[in-house]
């Protein structure tokens, strides 16, 4: 491990070094790039530096007693500093284990979400306008912009589904393990006896994906114009502004009719259709890859159930990592980091594992 942190150290340092290259700072693209990795290898070099100085601490106080002839306060005071910076050696030892594990990369990009009512009708069309007002304004504490790519309003105020994309610097790295089904037990308004129903949503999260990632063949596109049309057939606008993209080889259909501008509708479904093909791609290759271990959190298998909201107790349960949490009304407003904080940390611990 040593021997890797010398390494990230050192090129930590050309790098600082290009960065006051004239030449460097009048390419744009090459210097925000090393720009983008000073920024991640700053920690762990902040750290390393740390435990340098710890284990240089260490090395001192050991010399001092074991040449002896130390009176009784002095080494008392070494003995000490032995002790403390011993623990504070194995303390940053194992904080670098976790800075040096190999970092997702799409951790730093913005992030598309898809919600879609499952189980239990109008209900769950009313979950899922839940859940894209918690992301919306859980986004919106982290300075980060919701906008919506793609919808299908009901009449009493649901979506049968809704697509919309955070823009944010490591949107993705929060957002990452919602993918899965979320279950609501709740009473419905339209239930007169009081009955608790149980309804579920399924999110998908995807990282935003440009076109050098996913190369598309415009031939392979099938794209179709029609009139936007809003819950109850009222018609947004009388012009075939809304778009119907189809990806003939993957029949992947992505529909956006949200905006008035057909260039625009057209271009929020072809970032949809770009991150759904990257991330069915990436999925066929997770399973290709014989043995391979799945961690207990974010496999990201849209069909796992991964969270109830239990509105007559008051709590949130996610079911991978056994963490309860009876504060409902605070996380249906947006008030999602210690969940999401537990999900990285129980990630991290399976990772050390492997």
């Amino acid at each position: 491990m040593l021997d890797k942190l010398k390494s990230v150290e050192e090129n930590f340092e050309n790098i600082n070094a290009q960065l006051c290259d004239p030449d460097v700072v009048s390419d744009m693209e090459k210097y925000r790039k090393l720009m983008q990795d000073v920024k991640h290898l700053t920690p762990i070099v902040e750290k390393f530096r740390e435990y340098k100085k710890a284990a240089a601490d260490f090395e001192e106080a050991k010399e001092l007693l074991d040449g002896g002839g130390l009176d009784k306060d002095f080494r008392e005071m070494v003995q000490e500093q032995l002790e403390e910076s011993r623990e504070l050696t194995e303390k940053l030892n194992e904080e670098l284990k976790i800075l040096l594990l190999p970092r997702d990369p799409n951790d730093d990009k913005n992030v598309i979400i898809e919600i879609r009512g499952g189980a239990g009708g109008e209900e769950s069309a009313l979950f899922a306008n839940s859940l894209f007002r918690m992301y919306s304004m859980y986004a919106e504490t982290k300075g980060w912009k919701p906008e919506v790519l793609s919808s299908n309003p009901t009449e009493l105020g649901g979506f049968k589904e809704i697509s919309f994309m955070i823009n944010g610097d490591g949107a993705y790295s929060r957002f990452k393990f919602e993918s899965g089904v979320h279950r609501v037990q709740r009473v419905p308004e339209t239930e007169s006896q009081g009955r608790i129903q149980t309804s579920t949503a399924t999110v998908a999260v995807l990282p935003e994906v440009d076109d050098v990632e996913v190369q598309i063949n415009p031939a392979d596109l099938q794209i179709d114009t029609f009139r936007s049309s809003g819950a109850g057939g009222q018609h947004i606008n009388k012009t075939e502004s809304a778009i119907r993209i189809t990806h003939i080889p993957t029949g992947t259909v992505v529909e956006c009719q949200d905006e008035r501008s057909q260039y625009k509708n057209k271009d929020k479904a072809m970032k949809i259709l770009r991150s759904r093909i990257l991330d069915a791609e990436r999925a066929k290759q997770n399973e290709a890859i014989a043995g391979e271990r799945k961690a207990q959190v974010g496999t990201g298998d849209r069909s796992e159930r991964i969270r109830t909201y239990n509105f007559p107790q008051g709590r949130v349960s996610d079911h991978r990592i056994g963490l309860t949490l009876y504060k409902i009304e605070s996380i249906m407003n947006g008030d999602l980091d210690e969940i999401i904080d537990a999900l990285i940390t129980a990630d991290t611990a399976e990772k050390l594992k492997g």
